[in-house]
C-alpha cells in the first residue's frame, strides 16, 4: 500500500493546525479563568491589580501568536493542490504575516517588562526587556531582508 506525499502532506498540516488551535482555546481559557481568579483573589486581599492584567495580556499576546500560526498552516493547506511556484508565493505571503506577529508579541512582552520592572523598582533588570526588544529588532530587519531578496521582479 503506497501513500501518497500529497495525503501524508494533508494529515500533517491538518493535525499540526489543529494542535495549534486546540493550544490557542485552552490559553484563552487559563486566560479567562486566570484572570477571574486573581480578580478576585486582589479583592479579597485588597492587593494591587495591575500585575494581574498585565499576567493576562502575556498570555494573550501568545495566544494570539499561536492562532496565527494555525490559520498560516491552514492557509497553506489549503493551497497544496496549486504548483509548486504558487506554494512559494503563498509561504511568501504568509512567512511576513507570522513574523510581524512574533515581532509585536515581542515587543510588547518587552514593553510590559518595562513597566513592571519600573513599577517594582528593579531597574538593575532591565537588561532582559532591552535584549528582548533589540532582538526584536534584528527579527524584524532580517523580515525586510526576506521580504527584499524574494520580491518579485515588476
Amino acid at each position: 500500500m503506497t501513500v501518497s506525499k500529497q495525503k501524508v502532506s494533508h494529515v500533517v498540516k491538518r493535525t499540526f493546525s489543529l494542535i495549534f488551535v486546540l493550544i490557542f482555546l485552552f490559553l484563552a481559557f487559563a486566560i479567562v479563568i486566570s484572570l477571574m481568579s486573581d480578580i478576585f483573589n486582589a479583592f479579597v486581599a485588597g492587593k494591587h491589580g495591575m500585575q494581574i492584567f498585565l499576567s493576562s495580556i502575556n498570555t494573550g499576546i501568545i495566544a494570539l501568536a499561536v492562532f496565527e500560526l494555525a490559520t498560516i498552516i491552514n492557509t497553506e493547506y489549503a493551497e497544496s493542490k496549486h504548483s509548486e511556484s504558487e506554494q512559494i508565493s503563498g509561504i511568501q505571503r504568509a512567512l511576513p504575516k507570522f513574523i510581524g506577529m512574533v515581532c509585536v508579541a515581542l515587543s510588547l512582552e518587552g514593553l510590559i517588562m518595562v513597566i513592571k520592572y519600573s513599577q517594582l523598582d528593579l531597574a538593575g533588570n532591565l537588561y532582559y526587556p532591552v535584549a528582548i526588544i533589540t532582538s526584536t529588532a534584528l527579527l524584524l530587519a532580517a523580515l525586510g531582508l526576506f521580504v527584499y531578496l524574494t520580491r518579485k521582479s515588476q
